[in-house]
């Protein structure tokens, strides 16, 4: 069976580099990785990883712990552990789903968490000790991964602006978050800058919560009204307002949502959305962890992705 000391010699480099190649493959040129991989091929040569772990007193093992309320219906958690799962793979790292009940089963080398609210820092949060990186943005000093949420509600909002709408109302949810203040702010921001008022309204992240609360609005309005959601799932309960009240979107009612997972898509009229890059961003969030594990849970800092406005015909007509 082949060694660490045959690998290095094979590929004419030292044993500390093959480790390296092995350990962390991202801190070697590819051309190192490529001659010390061909080398392995040639040789039949599988690391042990058990051992490894073994040595380093780690388990190779990451839990994502999600603390709200899963939607089975749409893949949006879907697409995270998919983006989480593609990275630690790279690694040799196992993912174990966790929830709030169960999260302290087993051992881990750190944990990727979601969902979490206000209260969820001082219960249970600031007494892991484990490296942690959230999916999210907060206040609370934790490494976190997130869409840049502002930018995205200000592109929303000046995307109808530019379609002549000049009552434009925000749906949010009815959270004490930072990622709903920031889609509010940008909101807000857009509305303030073109002169406009705005109209605020909070509610669950529920498509019929807002399709009653859109139906109540469409009654007393009058002209082209526009409605900003903070998720697609809201986006989708104000188009269904419209169309029972036989509003055409998107000529009288127009809709953009938040998201930009699975919901959108299925909508009709397709929902105009801020799409957010969840598979991309599950892989960072684990890169960020790997990385906070190898230096004994240091602050590595945040990353935030730029979001994108995909437009639809919930906001402009089709021409065939």
């Amino acid at each position: 069976m082949a060694t660490l000391s045959d690998v290095a010699k094979k590929a004419v480099v030292s044993k500390m580099t093959v480790s390296r190649v092995i350990n962390h493959p991202d801190k070697v040129s590819p051309e190192l990785r490529e001659l010390v991989y061909n080398a392995m091929k040639e040789l039949n040569y599988v690391p042990n990883y058990a051992a490894r772990a073994l040595v380093q007193n780690r388990t190779q093992v990451v839990k994502l712990l999600i603390l709200e309320e899963m939607d089975t219906t749409e893949p949006y958690y879907m697409n995270l552990l998919a983006g989480i799962a593609i990275e630690l793979d790279q690694y040799h790292y196992s993912l174990q789903l966790v929830t709030r009940n169960s999260h302290a089963i087993g051992r881990c080398d750190g944990l990727i968490v979601t969902g979490m609210r206000h209260d969820d820092y001082d219960k249970l949060i600031n007494r892991l000790d484990q490296p942690v990186v959230l999916f999210g943005q907060n206040n609370e000093g934790y490494d976190y991964v997130d869409v840049d949420n502002e930018k995205g509600m200000q592109m929303a909002t000046d995307h109808v602006i530019s379609l002549g709408c000049q009552c434009i109302f925000f749906f949010g949810i009815n959270v004490d978050e930072p990622f709903m203040f920031s889609r509010k702010l940008g909101y807000e921001k857009s509305m303030r800058r073109a002169y406009l008022m705005p109209h605020v309204h909070l509610m669950k992240n529920s498509s019929h919560v807002a399709q009653n609360e859109a139906l109540k609005l469409m009654n007393s309005v009058q002209g082209k009204t526009a409605f900003v959601c903070a998720s697609d799932r809201l986006g989708i309960g104000v188009v269904r307002a419209a169309q029972c009240l036989g509003l055409e979107v998107p000529k009288v009612v127009v809709v953009t949502g938040f998201d930009g997972v699975f919901l959108d898509r299925i909508s009709h009229p397709m929902l105009t959305t801020i799409r957010q890059p969840i598979i991309d961003m599950g892989k960072m969030c684990a890169e960020l962890l790997l990385e906070k594990i190898d230096h004994g849970g240091k602050t590595i800092g945040n990353r935030v992705f730029q979001p994108e406005l995909i437009v639809r015909e919930s906001t402009v007509e089709t021409k065939w």
